[in-house]
């Protein structure tokens, strides 16, 4: 056997244990997010209910990025499969109905312990949308745009609700905390916040994450 060959194989065989490492964690992540899902089921408190869902949301979208890194061995992510399937699954676990996502734009490709993180704020700002911006029984439009040049990367989220509250207070609620901390320290960007029609009845929300630097 030459070198060659035995150096493919040993890539072959590295290749496939990194497949099954994320094939296994992303199982796990599942069975944790079920057996939340399981335990808020048994809770009275509404309050409680809620907060066990949203931890387990956020358990199941981790599992959406290691589900990709079991089909693909390399440390790169293409986003525009994970943006899919983190707001679908976003909606899928809503409370809110008649919640339609629009998503433009090119994400492209990320490293995958980025695209765990953006991942995780863009459920994170898409859930905030659906459940905080509308009233039961309400139509709502998401947008989700993706404008990518480069290593730059900028996300812009807009809704037609009522419109958030401003100034915002990151501090205020856990998961725009949890998505301030993502945005400002993990990933070194910067979150915006505005309306879309200042003028208008309902004039929603507009939220900006400009990512200078994803890689």
């Amino acid at each position: 056997m030459t070198d060659l060959r035995r150096r493919e194989q040993a890539l072959l065989g590295k290749d496939a244990a990194i497949r099954e490492i994320h094939h296994r964690v992303k199982n796990n992540l599942q069975t944790v997010s079920s057996l939340l899902r399981l335990q808020g089921r048994r809770l009275t408190d509404e309050n409680a209910r809620i907060a066990i869902a949203e931890a387990g949301r956020r358990v199941a979208t981790i599992a959406v990025v290691h589900e990709l890194l079991a089909h693909n061995p390399g440390s790169i992510v293409d986003f525009d499969d994970v943006a899919d399937r983190v707001i679908t699954l976003t909606i899928e676990t809503s409370t809110r109905e008649k919640t339609k996502p629009y998503v433009t734009g090119i994400f492209g490709e990320l490293p995958s312990e980025k695209a765990t993180t953006l991942a995780l704020v863009l459920a994170e700002l898409v859930a905030n949308a659906i459940e905080h911006a509308t009233i039961a029984g309400e139509h709502l439009d998401v947008e989700i745009h993706a404008a990518r040049k480069g290593e730059q990367l900028t996300v812009t989220i807009s809704d037609n609700g009522p419109g958030i509250a401003l100034p915002v207070n990151t501090d205020g609620g856990l998961g725009l905390a949890i998505v301030s901390t993502l945005v400002t320290d993990t990933l070194r960007g910067t979150i915006n916040f505005s309306h879309v029609n200042e003028d208008a009845k309902r004039p929603g929300t507009k939220i900006v994450v400009n990512l200078p630097n994803v890689g």
